[in-house]
């Protein structure tokens, strides 16, 4: 039983790996959104020029990465700690 320690620090970092993958596609389809939302509105095509700059997906991808890092960490962690 000592290695169900090493087993649910895998999963945890497992865990956090996918939750960087739902991040990743929750901000891929905020800025589609976001694009197709003023490409239906002439008055407001010069947003098409990145100005004002929408913080959301951006946020979203770090979030993403930061969860992605700490996920990779978790699993190499609980890997060590198997050997």
């Amino acid at each position: 039983m000592p290695n169900i320690d090493s087993y649910i620090v895998m999963g945890m970092g497992g865990i956090f790996a996918f939750l960087a993958l739902v991040t990743f596609l929750w901000a891929r389809g905020e800025e589609k959104s976001i694009n197709n939302a003023l490409l239906r509105r002439r008055d407001l095509r010069e947003f098409f020029t990145r100005w004002p700059e929408r913080i959301e997906p951006g946020a979203l991808r770090v979030g993403g990465w930061i969860l992605l890092s700490v996920g990779v960490v978790l699993i190499i962690i609980g890997g060590v700690l198997l050997l």
